[in-house]
């Protein structure tokens, strides 16, 4: 894994001559022919609204965290190398903007599904399940608390939207936009990577109450016999996922977040109507969110994160 390097909060990446896809909340996209280039910067994004401040290093532990999870986890994913010295020559000249916050990864056909699973009862799955007795269609039993563990954890898709919030979905409505056998895959390789990254969270004493991934086909593929789905995007960060610390949990109230939840609670304490722009964050706040991001870091890992 590359070793990451404090720089300047990151909030665009400039690499003149390469050709620009798109940029994301968080992610620069990059098109690089036969691969693409991932570039986290040091955006951050509350209520679909991407704010004026950054948070230092979050693009660095993002993209390191991803790639922890990558190496862990054993699934097929679409990650070629995070090392700047084993990409292509052309991206030399910008090593100290990609150093530590970019992936080459390979080309996917991204199946349009969120594919969203919960191993307890919290955020908006507390919401709806504590109107509905469910959540996106699922039946749970009565009587369950706040941020409860699942018997089961329980795949709950939303629709991924190019720009504003995704909606959430109900299986049928999974198979019905993709084929019943493709979301019956979804659903299994989700269920059983999360399963999987909840057993390596735990024996560092952290719970992974929910997350959600994102998988997709090699071009051209989808649709034959041997097609393999492959893990996308980035995997099981603070941005994608609901930590815990174990030695603190307790069901029946809400739990302490090591995600962007520190910055959520500020902005709602606010006068703000959740539509661009977006307040600037005052120095407390970001470096409180940088320090809770720093900490899910180093507890998954085990490595400390460079000093400031």
């Amino acid at each position: 894994m590359a070793n990451p390097k404090k720089t300047e909060v990151l909030l665009q990446s400039e690499l003149k001559g390469i050709p620009l896809l798109r940029r994301g909340k968080v992610r620069d996209l990059y098109d690089l022919g036969e691969h693409l280039l991932l570039v986290a910067t040091d955006r951050l994004s509350a209520f679909d609204v991407i704010l004026p401040n950054g948070i230092p290093d979050k693009g660095k532990i993002l993209t390191q965290l991803s790639v922890f999870w990558f190496q862990e986890l054993k699934v097929p994913n679409h990650l070629v190398t995070a090392d700047v010295r084993e990409m292509p020559p052309a991206l030399k000249p910008f090593a100290g903007q990609l150093e530590g916050r970019s992936m080459l990864v390979r080309k996917l056909e991204i199946i349009p599904v969120e594919c969203v699973v919960r191993g307890y009862l919290a955020g908006s799955g507390w919401t709806e399940y504590s109107r509905l007795q469910s959540i996106c269609g699922v039946p749970l039993p009565p009587g369950l608390k706040q941020s409860e563990r699942l018997a089961e954890p329980i795949f709950t898709p939303s629709t991924k939207a190019e720009a504003g919030h995704d909606l959430p979905m109900t299986f049928a409505e999974v198979e019905k936009a993709v084929g019943a056998n493709l979301a019956a895959a979804l659903k299994k390789k989700s269920l059983d990577t999360f399963k999987r990254a909840s057993v390596i969270a735990q024996a560092r004493g952290v719970l992974l109450c929910d997350t959600k991934f994102e998988w997709g086909f090699r071009p051209g593929t989808r649709g034959k016999p041997d097609a393999e789905l492959f893990l996308a995007d980035e995997v099981l960060t603070p941005d994608s996922s609901r930590f815990w610390m174990a030695a603190s949990y307790q069901a029946g109230k809400s739990q302490e977040a090591f995600d962007k939840q520190f910055v959520r609670d500020y902005l709602n304490k606010l006068a703000w109507n959740k539509t661009p722009p977006g307040p600037l964050l005052p120095a407390e706040v970001v470096e409180g969110t940088r320090q809770r991001y720093v900490e899910i870091y180093q507890k998954l890992t085990g490595k400390a994160w460079p000093k400031s």
